[in-house]
């Protein structure tokens, strides 16, 4: 069917806008769970809220970096260790928010024309299946190289600051935590989809 003039295809922002906050939970969803999804989301956005504080010290950074370079010709040795672990720091411990309001990159091409019940079955076993094992696996993994990384005072090699690694290690740590506990409120949520064929809160948004 050929698409009308001027008319724009909304498909995957729809998608996102399902997945982008709770919104009222059903009167017939079972409290714990209705609670659980709700006191997560909120979460995550409380986090949201103040991650996105540090764009004001990295746009700080680089304004100041470009100005002593260009102007007085006087580069600074650690504006770009600190754009990029505040860069990094940003990525990681927003993802979880990120998650909660569906704006992770996504192959919706199919999936958006499935029903809603499908979705919910896919989304549910991808979470078991992959999401859940593969970041626990990671969890595990970064504990180590934050323990590693503290025990030696590994700094950064490829500047002469050379900073200490860690508490960027730290923050991806923190992130994949963060990952897992909004993940448990989309398995909740890809739950009931499958169950009811709706998605939680999705009436209530207009």
């Amino acid at each position: 069917m050929a698409e009308e003039p001027g008319k724009l295809d909304i498909s995957d922002e729809m998608i996102a806008e399902r997945r982008g906050g709770s919104g009222k939970m059903p009167t017939d969803m079972p409290s714990w769970m209705a609670k659980s999804i709700v006191n997560i989301d909120k979460f995550s956005k409380w986090i949201g809220n103040i991650v996105c504080w540090i764009l004001m010290p990295l746009i700080f950074a680089m304004t100041y970096e470009v100005l002593a370079r260009k102007l007085f010709l006087a580069p600074t040795i650690w504006a770009y260790d600190i754009s990029r672990f505040l860069y990094g720091a940003l990525f990681m411990l927003g993802a979880g928010y990120a998650l909660s309001r569906g704006v992770h990159i996504r192959a919706d091409f199919l999936y958006r024309n499935f029903k809603t019940k499908t979705q919910g079955i896919i989304d549910f076993w991808l979470y078991l299946l992959f999401y859940f094992p593969g970041l626990l696996v990671f969890l595990y993994m970064t504990i180590g190289f934050v323990e590693e990384s503290i025990r030696r005072g590994e700094r950064g090699m490829d500047t002469t600051w050379m900073p200490f690694m860690w508490p960027i290690k730290t923050c991806l740590l923190i992130g994949i935590i963060f990952l897992l506990i909004q993940g448990f409120s989309e398995l909740l949520k890809s739950y009931w989809a499958a169950k009811k064929g709706e998605w939680p809160g999705e009436e209530n948004k207009q």
